[in-house]
């Protein structure tokens, strides 16, 4: 396994440079974060380039680097399915989301879900839902820096992957601490600029290969892989039987649903001035994603072909090793330990970004607007969210090593369906609604949250087959790995059925100045 992995000794050398010099960076941005403001929007400060840069690092996760290279290099043309849901994901941003969050709200969902309605309710369910859908979220990336140390630094036992999962949560906790939104965000630009640099080299490297002729890459791919041409067409995942099929339309929905409501992602629209840059930030964001995406198509399939799947599968990462591999084999010990770096990077950009979204949940709805009602000192809300953070960031480590192993697109596709489940039917109805109050707002967030809860629990990713979190057991009844296509449109149904039986008619006056302020900034 050692002439897989280059040199560890480098690529923990180049990582070590990326942590030190983004900490370094984080300092120096770093103010002195009197208000909350400051802390968990950057007062505001960024503009749309930047913002979507920062967009583009908050959203490319290790699923789209390392998840959807390695199941593009081992299953083909379906493998590419992640990346297009992902893409078309951001139209519903794009056309529904940006500018009326951003007029609405101030720091979190909660605030716009509970502008018109009862507060401290709304809060609670808000801040609940966040916290589940980043604590799945992390799952993913601390999954991925599992089988990425595993198959870099040639650690191969579960406790040596278990300290450098912790490692990794540390040093994310270190840029929640120290940077605050500010902070962090900078490390997703820097992080977002070099990501899409490093996959446009690697592409222009692989592509150099074979002449610049795709149609040779494809041939090679489909050779050096065990499927064959089938690799090539549609089914390699989804398809083999009608259950497939359904799973693939449920992932779909997840995915092509769950961006437009991602508790981190709505974050990221408060750290622009106004709702025109919000829009631009997303059309950065769609643009830096469109050349990533395709990019990883391509790498995805050079991976297959100069490296092959019996390769892939037997590598430590499994097919998290694919885009590791793949920069070995073109670019030696040098550009492994730069994707090696990049990998880090976007791992721990990520996590902290869904750490602060987290942290800042808690300390802003729980408790500066539960508890304290409205009247809690900003340093004491941003001692809370720091607190948070160091809990949020245990629990993910805990969470990652549980789940070392897993196809981190695939955990990824879960997050987004708990999203799309729990948060996109209120946020909705709440934006374009009147007749919607506080039960409809209640029964759509916890209904659509714990059915989805209850769906993934007994579904094949936590037991009944070799590659569920508990393979040793067996407790499965619903058939589908993601639950999307049930648990979204409960929390359609159940958000409007909360509406229409319950006498509650809503504040109108509350509801007016919401929409006059969501379509016209005035007030926010």
């Amino acid at each position: 396994m050692s002439t897989d992995v280059g040199s560890p000794v480098l690529n923990i050398a180049v990582f070590g440079l990326f942590v030190l010099a983004t900490l370094v960076m984080v300092a120096k941005v770093n103010r002195r974060q009197a208000t909350a403001n400051d802390y968990f929007t950057a007062g505001g400060a960024f503009g749309g380039g930047k913002n979507g840069l920062a967009l583009s690092g908050d959203f490319l996760s290790a699923a789209s680097f390392l998840g959807i290279a390695g199941a593009i290099a081992i299953h083909g043309y379906d493998g590419f399915l992640y990346s297009i849901g992902f893409l078309v994901a951001w139209l519903v941003n794009l056309l529904l989301i940006a500018e009326l969050v951003r007029n609405t709200g101030r720091f979190t969902m909660g605030d716009v879900l509970s502008y018109r309605m009862r507060a401290r309710p709304v809060r609670a369910a808000a801040a609940t839902s966040t916290l589940v859908i980043s604590f799945f979220y992390m799952l993913a990336q601390m999954a991925g820096a599992g089988g990425v140390v595993a198959l870099l630094l040639g650690v191969h036992s579960g406790e040596g992957q278990a300290v450098v999962i912790t490692v990794v949560g540390v040093v994310m906790m270190l840029y929640v601490l120290v940077g605050g939104m500010r902070g962090t965000t900078w490390v997703q630009i820097v992080k977002a600029a070099i990501l899409v640099l490093c996959v446009a080299l690697m592409t222009v490297f692989l592509l150099g290969k074979f002449g610049f002729d795709l149609s040779a890459l494809l041939e090679q791919a489909a050779a050096n892989n065990v499927r064959g041409e089938k690799i090539l067409d549609p089914g390699g995942m989804f398809g083999q039987s009608g259950t497939s099929k359904l799973d693939f339309v449920s992932l779909a929905l997840a995915l092509v649903l769950g961006a437009a409501s991602l508790p981190h992602v709505l974050m990221r629209f408060y750290t622009v001035p106004n709702a025109v840059q919000a829009r631009r930030s997303v059309i950065w964001a769609v643009c830096t994603m469109t050349v990533f995406y395709l990019a990883t198509l391509v790498i995805g399939y050079g991976a297959s072909a100069l490296v092959g799947s019996d390769r892939i599968l037997a590598a430590t990462g499994g097919e998290n090793s694919a885009a590791p591999l793949l920069a070995f084999e073109i670019g030696g010990t040098l550009l492994l330990g730069i994707v090696s770096a990049v990998a880090f990077a976007t791992i721990l950009a990520v996590v902290a970004g869904l750490t602060l979204t987290a942290s800042a949940s808690f300390a802003h709805d729980v408790y500066a607007n539960i508890f304290k009602r409205g009247r809690a000192n900003p340093r004491s809300e941003v001692r809370v969210a720091r607190l948070t953070a160091v809990v949020v960031g245990a629990l993910a480590i805990a969470g990652g090593i549980l789940a070392n192993g897993q196809n981190v697109a695939f955990l990824v596709g879960l997050a987004f369906a708990f999203a799309a489940s729990a948060n996109l039917s209120t946020l909705l109805y709440s934006l374009f609604w009147k007749r919607f109050n506080t039960s409809g707002t209640l029964w759509g967030m916890y209904g659509g949250l714990v059915s989805c809860l209850t769906l993934v629990a007994f579904s094949p990713v936590v037991s009944g087959s070799p590659g569920s979190i508990f393979p040793g057991v067996d407790f499965v009844w619903f058939p589908l790995s993601n639950p999307g296509i049930v648990s979204i449109p409960v929390s359609f149904i159940l958000g409007f059925l909360g509406t229409v039986l319950s006498c509650d008619r809503g504040d109108e006056r509350k509801q007016a100045e919401m929409e006059v302020r969501s379509l016209t900034g005035l007030g926010s």
